[in-house]
């Protein structure tokens, strides 16, 4: 955050992406209301057929008359278009509005609302702020052993591949800055699944942005099924594999300039 903000209170907003989500949303709403009451919520809805989104505008409205502001905004899509491209259009509803901090986080309860409140303070000193499960401190919650190798094995990848420095490149609760999604070229993020978070990451870090990760608590979800799924897992690999040659081609384009 630039130093004309570091004294003062942030304006925050979590922007939190939803596809049938109805029975995990209300849950996650209040206790984020509970824990960051100064912080605004956006929910981004991709059509759901459960009504998520209607139920949160129904949320919404109680919310703010029981706050006396509006807190809780809702912004409907016409399709499941990707977590991706949630959070892009999120992002860019933040800027447009001026806030200070941007939140990513699911609405499944796996992001402890409690936690925020840390990414927030951190933030401060950096441009993003991961709240990571593989650094030491952090830990997950009734997660079969087959996803925990998957997701560690996903950032010891990247980091083999690309030369990130984050432990959790794929982890989805985070805290960005305004300043350096103004930085980032927004239009040119392609990717649509988890591989958005990697792919974020290391826009980042590209762009001389500092990163921070806060150790966190990961829970399993208690209600629904979980998106992942094989073309999500094989949308990262591919793109991974290709940003990483792609990387290296260019640092030897490099020494051989030098040379």
């Amino acid at each position: 955050m630039t130093a004309d903000n570091a004294d003062t209170q942030p304006r925050v907003l979590v922007v939190i992406p939803t596809y049938d989500e109805r029975e995990n949303l209300p849950t996650a709403l209040e206790r984020l209301r509970a824990s960051v009451p100064d912080a605004d919520l956006l929910v981004v809805d991709d059509g759901s057929p459960d009504g998520t989104g209607d139920l949160a505008e129904e949320f919404a409205a109680h919310d703010a008359e029981v706050a006396g502001r509006t807190a809780i905004h809702v912004m409907h899509r016409t399709g499941k278009l990707g977590l991706g491209t949630a959070y892009i259009t999120g992002f860019r509803w933040a800027l447009e509005r001026g806030y200070d901090v941007i939140v990513e986080m699911d609405a499944d309860g796996s992001h402890r609302a409690e936690d925020l409140p840390r990414l927030i303070t951190a933030v401060r000193d950096a441009d993003l702020v991961i709240g990571s499960r593989w650094v030491p401190g952090g830990s997950v919650v009734n997660w079969p052993l087959a996803r925990q190798a998957l997701s560690r094995g996903a950032s010891v990848y990247t980091r083999l591949a690309l030369g990130l420095s984050v432990r959790d490149s794929t982890a989805g609760f985070r805290a960005y800055s305004a300043d350096i999604l103004k930085q980032l070229p927004l239009d040119e993020v392609a990717s649509a699944g988890y591989c958005f978070q990697i792919d974020m990451a290391w826009r980042v870090e590209r762009a001389g942005g500092r990163t921070v990760e806060v150790p966190i608590t990961f829970v399993e979800r208690e209600h629904g099924r979980s998106k992942m799924s094989r073309s999500i897992v094989a949308e990262a690999l591919v793109n991974v594999t290709v940003w990483g040659i792609q990387e290296r081609a260019r640092q030897l384009r490099g020494i051989l300039r030098r040379a």
